[in-house]
């Protein structure tokens, strides 16, 4: 099966129904390319993704994103989806411990850094000299930059000793911000990443950490809206295709292989995970490419229940001195409006929950919740399920970032999107878009012969 173009238009293919994906295959098409996605799975969205049990519709986990992502929220109004999200007008996050008092990490209207320092002085759980020792090390944090590559060498936790942050301040604040961002625990994080969350989104604009999450289910704010999108642009979708191979097509241009069938192409953009990449392209193709696994994974698991009453009108909260990493009120998400209250437990880095049967996991968070929010102890749990992505991101660890692909690759014509590629950004939402809007750029101009990169 060959693509043909009518008005000798680019022929540009793209597999990966992700978010790099479909942001490429956006932004290939606005550039007036003819583009065809593949997707080997019978759904598109990536590691975003919802579906409907007895009524509810469940995320499969929480994403959410900050103001300071302005490429995710470009692809947002771009689908038509931007009304499908809440953004917070000013950062606040409510953090809970059990019996203990209500937290927040929230800024002012002041400038950045200072928009952060009334809510760290007032603190309730670290002690004083913690949240002075906090301050400084966050305005040395800010000296960082998060482009050295020499940064990738450090854990994120010896940056921390080396500042004075003891064990419970990493544990009741630094992880707030690092686990969900890199999914990787502070101790454990590569320094450059840590530094690409808090000085990007915390320490330079005030208001580039205000947070944002979807009020629709996950395949209605990004799946059906991009396909749509895209095939109004021109493009045709495909799902349930595995592409087998991409090679060098015997005329000069590319063939992207797939079960029996080759599709010609003049530029191919590969978005797919970092441990699939090497058996899609020839050998030597990506730097490092028999290395890539050593980028490794990081699983997160969520735990939703459905309550028979409201137990909190808190949009969301962080947990310390539990396991419950992060709550969300996925009410609205869920379609419920008969008075019952959907929540979920978002856990990231989550090695040790990923394996443990889904029983015991609703079990224990509900007692969790339970210890968190007095109203959760005497409600009933009507619905429940645990979603598990076990390679849900790349491992954030130190040592990762030079095993980080660009664009660009050694088979011309073909370029890497994903949020595994070198974007400088953790594994994230903004990480994915901007890569594949990079790669669908460049995978136009090549085909067009266009210098534009």
């Amino acid at each position: 099966m060959s693509i043909t173009t009518p008005g000798g238009r680019p022929r540009v293919v793209v597999v990966g129904g992700g978010l790099a994906g479909l942001s490429a295959g956006l932004e290939a098409a606005d550039r007036g390319a003819e583009v065809t996605l593949l997707e080997r799975r019978p759904r598109l969205g990536g590691a975003t993704w919802s579906f409907e049990r007895h009524g509810v519709w469940f995320d499969n986990g929480q994403h959410v994103f900050m103001r300071c992502c302005t490429a995710y929220r470009a692809f947002l109004e771009r689908i038509g989806s931007a009304g499908g999200v809440f953004m917070q007008s000013r950062l606040d996050v409510p953090v809970l411990a059990p019996g203990g008092p209500l937290g927040s990490i929230r800024r002012t209207g002041g400038p950045a850094p200072l928009h952060l320092a009334p809510a760290l002085l007032t603190y309730p759980h670290l002690s004083l000299r913690q949240r002075m020792a906090v301050l400084r090390a966050g305005l040395a944090m800010r000296k960082l930059d998060p482009d050295d590559p020499s940064l990738d060498d450090t854990a994120f936790g010896d940056w921390l000793s080396a500042h004075g942050q003891d064990r419970t301040a990493t544990e009741t604040f630094w992880n707030l911000i690092v686990l969900p961002t890199v999914n990787v625990g502070a101790a454990d994080a590569s320094l450059k990443l840590a530094a690409k969350v808090f000085v990007t989104g915390l320490l330079t604009e005030a208001a580039g950490a205000d947070i944002g999450w979807s009020r629709v289910p996950l395949s209605a704010l990004h799946a059906d809206a991009a396909r749509r999108a895209l095939e109004a642009a021109g493009g045709r979708v495909s799902t349930r295709v595995p592409v087998t191979a991409v090679r060098s097509g015997a005329s000069g241009g590319l063939e992207v292989r797939t079960d029996g069938q080759t599709l010609e192409a003049d530029a191919v953009v590969v978005a797919v995970p970092h441990d699939a990449v090497g058996a899609l392209l020839p050998p030597g193709t990506v730097a490092f490419q028999d290395r890539l696994h050593e980028l490794g994974t990081s699983p997160i698991v969520n735990v939703h229940l459905v309550y028979d009453r409201p137990v909190t009108d808190l949009a969301f909260f962080a947990g310390v001195g539990t396991d419950a990493q992060f709550v969300f009120d996925r009410t609205d998400g869920a379609g419920l409006d008969d008075g019952r209250q959907c929540l979920a437990v978002s856990l990231s880095a989550a090695e040790s929950y990923i394996g443990r049967p889904a029983a015991d996991l609703v079990s224990h968070f509900t007692a969790e919740l339970a210890r968190l929010l007095p109203a959760a102890a005497g409600a009933t749990v009507t619905e429940s399920i645990v979603t598990r992505e076990h390679s849900a991101t790349f491992l954030g660890a130190p040592g990762t970032d030079s095993l980080r692909a660009g664009a660009e690759c050694g088979l011309p014509g073909v370029y890497l999107a994903g949020a595994w590629s070198d974007t400088g950004w953790p594994a994230t939402m903004e990480g994915a878009v901007r890569s594949g809007t990079r790669a669908g750029r460049l995978a136009v101009a090549h085909a067009s012969g266009s210098a534009d990169a």
